[in-house]
């Protein structure tokens, strides 16, 4: 597909072929929904060293693309990844099936029983990038929750996407589900995202998942409602009242364990009335993992190899092994700061004062607000949700991990034996 004439034809084929796979998904039962996560599964582990040859490929061409060390990290398959993709499925096959499910049922006096059900939004245009992961993960949520998906990856993941969509467009055939459930956009030119974000005629939905400039560019082009997952600007707060240890190993675990996801921490806030104290440590343990500290003042005397923050750094998603420190004088103003600075993803308060933490929950405005626990576990698996097909920072239509009852709608029934309105 060189042409806009062909990218035309193209995208045109891909909705049709969506929306027709949508109607037909509506009606199918959840048994048979398992039964293909489950023969993908087995498929993706007796696939393996096919899946990490294409992967290879794209490895080969990370350098020349600009990948970072974390976004390589990220673009890897290994063989506990790959089990982990499998896992996955598998743990979307247990969860309920949310199609059918009565939310609501009201008896009118006339006799009428009206009841709310919930239904599939439809198609699913989802456009993500670098982690081949989360073509199964989305194509598995669509699925079980009865929507058709076209999946728009990043062209540095492009040969790790097709081997995967290959092997889930063959299982969807031997268990009898729609061929076109599941859709790979296979030309990597940008001006086909303009094409499907035109088209509200066969999309119901578009959700990006990548970087501010993708979201901003969806989010202005699309003519469908869309779900964002923006950046992830998490906090870590410490409060006056802590315990060190637990705050030390949170502050680490949500920095470090893996720094190119958006729920990694990219900022600390600490209370004034425990920085003299609590900085020196958490900085170097910090340090020790190879962090650049980014402070303000106090931050700097406190630390002697922080360097001086600039405001930019306060509203900086890193990914990688930097992070913002700043010293607040009190609970009110970390919460005014992640307010102002943060990007509603997610944040967490240490505290051992229950007042503190109930004030900080029903303060901050985030998708996610933790307390004593790291940032990390705002994630779909961690909340019991199985996979997600991603961590929204909208309010509307969904909010934080998006799992399966995130990816439907519902629609009014309402059953009468002749009633007629006078």
């Amino acid at each position: 597909m060189t042409t806009v004439e062909n990218l035309s034809v193209y995208t045109e084929t891909l909705g049709r072929q969506a929306r027709a796979a949508s109607r037909r998904l509506a009606t199918i039962r959840g048994e048979q929904k398992n039964a293909w996560l489950r023969a993908s599964a087995q498929a993706i582990r007796q696939q393996g060293e096919a899946l990490m040859a294409a992967n290879r490929l794209d490895l080969e061409q990370a350098p020349a693309y600009g990948l970072t060390s974390a976004e390589t990290d990220r673009l890897k398959l290994t063989p506990a990844r790959l089990e982990s993709i499998a896992q996955a499925l598998e743990e979307v096959a247990m969860l309920p099936d949310p199609i059918g499910e009565v939310i609501g049922s009201n008896p009118r006096p006339n006799g009428l029983m009206v009841t709310q059900i919930r239904v599939p939004l439809g198609v699913v245009f989802f456009i993500f990038e670098s982690r081949p992961n989360v073509t199964a993960d989305a194509a598995a949520l669509c699925v079980k929750s009865g929507n058709a998906v076209i999946l728009r990856g990043g062209k540095e993941a492009l040969h790790s996407n097709l081997a995967i969509y290959k092997l889930l467009k063959e299982t969807l055939r031997t268990t009898g589900l729609p061929e076109h459930a599941v859709q790979l956009v296979e030309t990597t030119e940008r001006e086909a995202v303009g094409h499907f974000l035109g088209m509200h005629q066969y999309i119901d939905v578009t959700i990006p998942r990548g970087g501010k400039s993708l979201i901003e560019r969806v989010a202005r082009e699309a003519t469908m409602p869309v779900i964002k997952h923006f950046d992830g600007v998490c906090h870590v707060y410490i409060d006056s009242q802590t315990d060190f240890d637990m705050a030390e190993q949170i502050l680490i675990n949500s920095k470090c364990s893996r720094t190119g996801v958006c729920n990694a921490a990219e900022s600390l806030l600490v209370h004034a009335g425990i920085a003299g104290e609590f900085l020196p440590r958490a900085g170097k343990a910090l340090i020790a993992k190879g962090v650049e500290i980014r402070g303000d003042e106090q931050v700097c005397a406190l630390i002697p190899q922080a360097v001086p923050a600039t405001e930019a750094d306060y509203r900086t998603e890193y990914l990688d092994l930097k992070i913002s420190a700043k010293v607040v004088s009190s609970l009110q103003a970390a919460i005014d700061h992640i307010n102002d600075y943060g990007s509603h993803h997610t944040d967490t308060i240490v505290t051992t004062n229950l007042q503190a933490a109930r004030q900080f929950v029903q303060q901050v405005d985030s998708a996610a607000v933790i307390v004593n626990a790291s940032t990390r576990f705002n994630d779909g698996g961690e909340f019991g949700l199985g996979a997600e097909i991603g961590i929204s920072t909208d309010k509307f239509h969904a909010r934080g991990p998006c799992g399966l009852k995130e990816l439907t709608s519902y629609k009014y029934v309402a059953w009468g034996d002749g009633q007629i309105r006078g």
